[in-house]
C-alpha cells in the first residue's frame, strides 16, 4: 500500500471531457488526460485490501492494487507489465468496459471507488508513448498451424495467446479491415480507429497473419480450413440483429442499430457509395433501448446533424444510488448518464414499443407505445 492515508486524503477524479460544442464537430475522442501527478495520487487512494473484490469484480482479473501501487509510486514500466500479464488489450478495456471492477471496489461501499479504468487506460498509452509495447514473437514454434475466425477482441486475444504458445495462427476476417465490433460497432468518439491498427501492427510483427475480405462459408470454405489447419477457433462476433417482432417493423425508417453504426464508421473511415444512406440528418430519432449501444446511437445521430433525439428504455428509472436489492459489491442497476446522453436527449423510462407505424408509401411516421410498471417482489433479484 503506497500511501496508508491516500483514500482519506485525496478525492476521486477522471478525466474531462472537451465541451460539447467541440466534440460534436467531429469524430475523434475528446477525453482531456490527465497530469501524471493527478494520476499518482488516484492510484494513492487505493487500500491494497487484503481481499480485492476489484479483481474478482474483474472478468480478466487484473491485478489492480499492484499496478494502482506502481504507478502512486511512479514505476509505469512495472505497472505496464503487471497490466498487460493479465489483459491483452487494455488500451480497448480502458476506453470501452463498463468497469465492473470499480463497482467492486471495497472505498465504494462509502465512498467513491478508485478510477480503476482511467488509471488503467494512461499506464498502456504511457507504455505505447515510452516504447515499452514490443513484438514479442515466440522463441519456439510448434508447427501447428490454427485458422481464428473473426477478429473482434475475443478473435484478437485468442490469435495472441495461440501465438505466443508457438502455434502458427491466421486469423480470417470477413470485412475489408481488422477489428470486428472494434472497428465496425464501437463510434470512432469512443475508440479511434488507429488504436487498433497499432495493436495489430504489433500482432503481425509476432507473425499473427490476417486475412481480410475472407468470409468463412461463403468466399472461404470451411472444408479448405479443415484441410490447411491443426484446429479452428470460432470467435464469431455480435452482429447479429435482433429486431422487435411488432407490426411495421419493415418500414423504411426503422434501422438497426448495427447497421446504422457499422455504416457510420465505414463512412468516417473514407468508404462511399453505399446502397442506401442511412443517416439521422434532419430528422427526429427516436432511440430504442437504454444500454450502452442505444448510446452510441445517440451520439453519433448528434454527430450527423439530428433534428432531435429521443430516448426509450423499456425498464423503470434506476435510482442515482446503489439498489437495497443490489448491495456491493454485485454490479448494481443504477442510473447511468454516458458522455453521449449529456451531447443531448430526451430520455423516458417504464416505455415499450407496440407498433410502428407508417403512410401508404411505406414511410415511417410514428410509433404506438404503452407504459410498463415493474413490480419488484421480495425474494426475486432483478
Amino acid at each position: 500500500m503506497g500511501k496508508i492515508t491516500g483514500f482519506l486524503e485525496i478525492e476521486r477524479q477522471v478525466e474531462a471531457y472537451d465541451t460539447v460544442e467541440n466534440r460534436l464537430k467531429n469524430y475523434k475522442e475528446f477525453t482531456i488526460p490527465m497530469k501524471e501527478k493527478a494520476l499518482k495520487d488516484q492510484g494513492a487512494r487505493c487500500m491494497d485490501c487484503g481481499v480485492p473484490f476489484c479483481q474478482s469484480g474483474c472478468p480478466l482479473g487484473n491485478l489492480i492494487p499492484d499496478f494502482n501501487d506502481h504507478v502512486y509510486k511512479g514505476r509505469w514500466k512495472e505497472a505496464a507489465k503487471v497490466l498487460h500479464a493479465t489483459n491483452n488489450f487494455p488500451e480497448f478495456t480502458g476506453r470501452l468496459c463498463p468497469a465492473p471492477c470499480e463497482e467492486s471496489c471495497v472505498l465504494g461501499i462509502n465512498e467513491d471507488p478508485v478510477s480503476i479504468e482511467n488509471i488503467e487506460k494512461n499506464i498502456v498509452e504511457t507504455a505505447f508513448k515510452e516504447g515499452w509495447v514490443i513484438a514479442k514473437p515466440p522463441k519456439v514454434r510448434t508447427g501447428k498451424k490454427v485458422a481464428v475466425v473473426g477478429s473482434g477482441p475475443s478473435g484478437l486475444a485468442t490469435a495472441q495467446q495461440l501465438n505466443r504458445a508457438g502455434h502458427l495462427v491466421t486469423v480470417f476476417e470477413r470485412d475489408a479491415k481488422v477489428g470486428g465490433l472494434l472497428r465496425y460497432g464501437i463510434p470512432d468518439f469512443k475508440l479511434e480507429k488507429e488504436i487498433i491498427a497499432r495493436r495489430v501492427r504489433v500482432l503481425e510483427e509476432e507473425g499473427i497473419q490476417f486475412k481480410t475480405e475472407a468470409y468463412v462459408g461463403k468466399n472461404t470454405s470451411v472444408e479448405t480450413l479443415k484441410n490447411d489447419f491443426d484446429a479452428i477457433a470460432l470467435c464469431g462476433g455480435a452482429t447479429v440483429r435482433r429486431g422487435i417482432p411488432i407490426k411495421g417493423a419493415h418500414l423504411k425508417g426503422v434501422v438497426q442499430a448495427m447497421d446504422f453504426l457499422k455504416q457510420n464508421n465505414q463512412r468516417v473511415d473514407g468508404i462511399t457509395g453505399f446502397k442506401e444512406d442511412i443517416l439521422a440528418t434532419d430528422k427526429n430519432v427516436i432511440v430504442i433501448g437504454g444500454g450502452d449501444t442505444g448510446s452510441d446511437c445517440i451520439g453519433t445521430s448528434n454527430r450527423q446533424g439530428a433534428k432531435s433525439v429521443t430516448n426509450f428504455e423499456i425498464l423503470s428509472k434506476p435510482s442515482k444510488g446503489r439498489p437495497a436489492h443490489q448491495p456491493w459489491p454485485y454490479w448494481p442497476m443504477r442510473l447511468r448518464t454516458s458522455s453521449s446522453h449529456k451531447e443531448g436527449v430526451e430520455r423516458f423510462f417504464s416505455i415499450s414499443t407496440k407498433e410502428f407505424l407508417g403512410n401508404k408509401n411505406g414511410d415511417l411516421i410514428g410509433l404506438k407505445t404503452v407504459e410498463v410498471e415493474w413490480i419488484f417482489k421480495k425474494g426475486e433479484r432483478r
